[in-house]
């Protein structure tokens, strides 16, 4: 049985989540492989154009632990993302120093509540990935 952000994601052809709809905000369905399982795992989330690819923020809502996508790109970078309509494959990078910077502010920029979801997970630092056409 499709979960509901399925539903909507086929409905739009890659577009939106029923979120999305909602909010306006980019939304994607990010494809890793599972860490331990080596399974796919697809999971949506925000997806922001980054100068070098598309950007991921691992905010997890401002919970203390980390997205387990994110340990997932972290022993396997490479996956695949279907975002406006388009599938394609990636290989991941998470990035810091300016760079991850310019990417946070811009993610402040487009969703607010990111910053409530730094607070929150404090003194967890958010990660931030680029995902880089393979």
């Amino acid at each position: 049985m499709a979960r509901d952000w399925e539903l909507t994601f086929r409905l739009t052809r890659g577009r939106h989540l029923f979120s999305s709809v909602l909010s306006a905000l980019p939304v994607a369905m990010v494809t890793t492989t599972g860490a331990r399982s080596e399974e796919p795992r697809t999971v949506p989330l925000l997806a922001m154009p980054a100068a070098d690819g598309m950007a991921l923020i691992g905010s997890n809502y401002g919970r203390p632990k980390h997205p387990a996508w994110r340990h997932n790109l972290r022993v396997n970078p490479d996956g695949e993302i279907d975002v406006a309509g388009e599938r394609w494959r990636f290989r991941a990078e998470e990035v810091e120093d300016e760079r991850r910077e310019r990417i946070w502010q811009e993610a402040l920029r487009t969703y607010p509540g990111f910053s409530a979801y730094a607070k929150r997970a404090a003194p967890r630092r958010i990660s931030v990935f680029v995902l880089h056409r393979a």
